[in-house]
């Protein structure tokens, strides 16, 4: 039997579960590097996801708890979406990745694995990203480490500015 090791993952498996609202808690720290927070508009924030499909995997989510699209004002809604244009363009600069999966998963039945405060999901993809390992083996490889992406999104963010 082959293995691939993960030993990063070890942390979310025997760690304590949060029991507030990430979304909400992690822009409240202030510790934007800590908390992969890429950038943060004056109603909405962008993250790398902590277990992304794919690398480069990121989040725009609102700052106030909102649970369906409905809750969401309209100034809301157009500063997330103008920060998923902004996000997908450094995401091309600094990945050349040849696609994106991007959209919302509103209930869990339709994959939201965090139901009660809606967020975007903005997934790179490149040719031959799925392959056997999630068919076959159950697993998902992603190429780099967290820190490693989110410094790089960052210093392409930072050009662009």
């Amino acid at each position: 039997m082959d293995r691939l090791w993960a030993p990063w993952r070890i942390g979310y498996v025997i760690g304590e579960k949060p029991t507030e609202c990430v979304f909400c808690s992690q822009p409240a720290t202030h510790d934007d590097e800590q908390e992969l927070i890429l950038n943060r508009g004056e109603l909405s924030f962008v993250l790398l996801n902590r277990f992304p499909y794919n690398n480069g995997h990121l989040l725009v989510a609102p700052f106030e708890h909102v649970g369906d699209l409905s809750g969401l004002t309209q100034a809301q809604l157009v500063e997330m979406m103008g920060l998923a244009k902004v996000w997908i363009e450094v995401l091309r600069r600094a990945m050349y990745p040849e696609g994106f999966n991007v959209g919302f998963n509103i209930g869990r039945v339709a994959g939201a694995g965090i139901e009660e405060h809606v967020h975007l999901h903005i997934v790179p993809r490149w040719s031959g990203d799925t392959n056997f390992m999630p068919v076959l083996g159950d697993t998902r490889v992603v190429p780099q480490s967290l820190r490693d992406c989110y410094e790089v999104l960052r210093a392409e963010f930072e050009k662009s500015r």
